[in-house]
């Protein structure tokens, strides 16, 4: 079958490269000029995906990369894969309208267009099909077939594979979900179909709002145990071996990337618009995460003062910066705010991640380090914000004079533990 994939970030090129080894078909969309530039000489930006592979599909013509609406004229499925952004707390659904009028204006009957964007509950009925509806002279259903299929992506993550892990699949009809159903069957070992596109919407929103409330419920804990002087790690080691009903979360800096801070919020805007009353859970879930750098901040802050020193010209080395363990994306990394609090504290702050380019460390406003034995001695206060596995975790215990270790991987008098 044809195939097009709008949209080639890291949803998108995964799915079009594997859609484009099991044999289809497949244009990869993007309006992204760079982008494609990027693809179309088999230079891969995406941790799943590497050159090699991209090599493959470019060289067997099965995988084309375009910036060119025409090359979507012919297609028997498209899917769309764009960016859902909050703005101000509200979904900003520009992306996947542009890309719905876009897709519209090739859809021909007999076609397929799916959802794989983030959204709120409802969005693939009221307003992805009516855009395709107008743009296409067609109708759903009768001319064409539609459904909405959330992305399970986790970057970096080598312990789940992009096809081993199970696809949640749903149709606006029977007939959508038998197609969408084959074509994901195609890709993924195991798919999961489900009665309509509003269950397939919530399903993804539950997933990170429970791994939001969860986390943020360690959080809380983290800033209540402490002055306790209860090692919270320690009481989530000794829950953590009762074998059910208990799921394991630890606390951090704070959540980042392109789920945690941002999906969760669909749900609540959309109870909110739709009910007229809060979802609280998630309101009070958010509002812990986003305080948890100025938590980091003071605990920062205060051992200082225990070792004689002012937040104000004390040398403060970030380790860590990513969002997530191992990963290499910077997308609302915590780092980022807790950078910012500092260095309007007045603190000479420098960032250090062996997994981040050293053009993109600069966009926190803090100049690049390596970590090596001499940076961390001359630092005032090293916190470890993200515990990467090419970080020399016993070498920063050894030299550094005071640590605030955000994921309990250190020990000693010179350590303190979030």
């Amino acid at each position: 079958m044809q195939i097009v994939v709008a949209g080639q970030g890291y949803v998108g090129l995964p799915l079009a490269v594997r859609a484009a080894e099991v044999g289809h078909r497949v244009v990869g969309y993007d309006v992204d000029a760079h982008r494609v530039q990027q693809l179309t000489v088999g230079q891969s930006y995406v941790e799943d995906v590497d050159s090699e592979r991209l090599h493959t599909v470019l060289d067997s013509g099965s995988y084309t990369a375009t910036t060119d609406a025409a090359a979507l004229a012919g297609f028997d499925i498209g899917v769309i894969t764009v960016p859902t952004p909050l703005r101000d707390g509200v979904p900003d659904l520009t992306y996947i309208e542009t890309c719905a009028r876009t897709l519209g204006e090739y859809l021909r009957p007999g076609a397929t267009v799916v959802l794989e964007s983030t959204t709120y509950p409802g969005c693939t009925e009221e307003l992805l099909v009516p855009i395709l509806e107008k743009a296409s002279g067609l109708s759903a259903g009768a001319d064409f077939l539609a459904g909405f299929s959330p992305e399970r992506i986790a970057p970096g993550n080598k312990r789940f594979s992009f096809d081993g892990t199970p696809k949640v699949v749903s149709g606006i009809d029977a007939k959508s979900l038998d197609v969408i159903k084959a074509f994901y069957d195609g890709i993924f070992q195991t798919t999961v179909p489900v009665s309509g596109p509003k269950v397939a919407e919530l399903a993804k929103l539950l997933e990170n709002t429970f791994r939001l409330v969860n986390i943020s419920l360690m959080n809380e804990l983290a800033t209540l145990t402490a002055p306790l002087g209860v090692n919270l790690w320690e009481a989530i080691d000794a829950a953590a071996t009762k074998p059910f009903g208990f799921t394991r979360f630890t606390p951090g800096p704070g959540v980042g990337g392109h789920c945690l801070p941002v999906d969760p919020l669909f749900l609540s805007w959309k109870v909110e618009q739709e009910l007229g009353v809060p979802c609280r859970f998630v309101e009070l879930a958010d509002d812990v995460n986003r305080l948890m750098p100025d938590y980091v901040v003071q605990r920062v802050m205060a051992g200082l003062c225990k070792r004689g020193l002012a937040v104000a010209g004390s040398r403060v080395l970030l380790l860590g910066l990513t969002y997530k363990y191992n990963a290499t994306d910077l997308r609302n990394s915590p780092s980022a705010r807790v950078a910012e609090l500092l260095t309007g504290l007045g603190a000479d702050v420098r960032g250090a991640d062996p997994n981040v380019q050293k053009s993109d460390i600069s966009k926190l406003n803090v100049p690049h380090v390596d970590a090596g034995p001499q940076e961390v001695a001359a630092a005032d206060a090293v916190v470890l914000l993200m515990d990467h596995t090419r970080f020399d975790l016993p070498m920063i215990q050894e030299h550094a004079s005071y640590v605030l270790d955000c994921r309990n991987r250190l020990s000693g008098a010179n350590v303190e533990t979030l």
